[in-house]
């Protein structure tokens, strides 16, 4: 079983690096053995990460300070509103990177379509998108960046939740210029916090692990 931490959610935000130094903590437990698999949810406090693919025209116009993370994917940013989540999980043998985004692309669709909010995966892009309005760009509600050492994953997804939007105005976010981005309360019109929806999450992301294969992201949940 799945080991939950809740790591910081507000007011306690908690800094990315500080965040970053606990996923490598419990990793390299979890490698030993010498600890359960860990589910670490939590708010940062506002950063922007930028993955191994970033270019450098997708980085903040500002001349913000960016953290390098050894993840896969482009820039986002994390901050409060924003439910994030790391799975510190071993991947069964041979090891599948996309069956583990699929499933974590599907905790986040099941856990928005719960809530009221109709989400879907394009080809070609990671993530959970919600369809455009007034034929505007589709707009990314969960973002999905991993790295796997040791057979043991790191970093995992970000899920909005009532975040600000403004900051992703300074990137070119995950890389994809002709896209927006969303939150769950911006879809609802009412407040839902990370707080909100942290358990349920967790529940989700334990019910769908057992047995799961790449092939079940087009077979279970909201998947296009």
């Amino acid at each position: 079983m799945t080991q939950l931490l809740i790591a910081g959610l507000a007011p306690a935000f908690v800094p990315y690096r500080e965040g970053w130094a606990l996923q490598r903590r419990v990793h390299e437990a979890v490698v030993s053995g010498e600890a359960p698999e860990h589910l670490i949810l939590c708010e940062h406090e506002p950063v922007y990460t930028a993955g191994k693919l970033t270019r450098p025209h997708e980085r903040p116009d500002d001349g913000t300070p960016v953290v390098e993370v050894d993840r896969g994917g482009r820039i986002t940013w994390h901050g409060p509103g924003q439910l994030t989540g790391y799975p510190i999980v071993r991947l069964p043998e041979p090891v599948d990177v996309v069956a583990h985004v699929r499933l974590l692309e599907e905790v986040m669709l099941q856990t928005i379509t719960e809530l009221g909010v109709t989400g879907r995966r394009i080809d070609g892009r990671s993530g959970v998108w919600v369809d455009p309005v007034a034929g505007g760009p589709a707009a990314k509600i969960g973002a999905v960046g991993v790295r796997v050492q040791a057979g043991v994953t790191l970093h995992g997804f970000a899920l909005n939740c009532d975040n600000s939007l403004e900051p992703f105005g300074h990137i070119v976010a995950c890389g994809i210029a002709d896209a927006g981005v969303t939150t769950i309360s911006t879809e609802l019109g009412r407040r839902i916090t990370p707080s909100d929806v942290a358990e349920r999450v967790s529940e989700i992301f334990e019910a769908l692990r057992p047995g799961w294969t790449a092939a079940s992201a087009t077979t279970i949940g909201a998947a296009a």
